[in-house]
C-alpha cells in the first residue's frame, strides 16, 4: 500500500476521504475527471484529484437552530 502526504489545506483524514469519497461519486455519475492519472478507478482519481487541489470544498459549519417565534396574542 502505498504512503499518502495530506496537502496542508487538508486538516485530517478524516476529512481527506471523505471528500475524496464525495467527489468519487461525482465521477461514477458521469462527471469528468479533472487530472490526467494512469487509472481509470473513480476513487483514485478522486484521491489526485483531492491531493492536487483540483478539487473546491469547504468547511460549513452546522447552522444555529432558529429562534422560535413568540405568539403576539396572548389567551387570556
Amino acid at each position: 500500500m502505498t504512503q499518502i502526504v495530506m496537502p496542508k489545506d487538508v486538516d485530517s483524514k478524516f476529512r481527506f476521504i471523505v471528500v475524496a469519497a464525495q467527489r468519487s461519486k461525482q465521477i461514477q455519475q458521469g462527471a469528468k475527471a479533472r487530472v490526467d492519472v494512469k487509472t481509470r478507478k473513480p476513487t483514485r482519481v478522486a484521491m489526485q484529484e483531492v491531493l492536487q487541489n483540483a478539487v473546491s470544498w469547504e468547511i460549513v459549519d452546522p447552522e444555529a437552530p432558529a429562534p422560535v417565534a413568540e405568539e403576539a396574542g396572548q389567551e387570556g
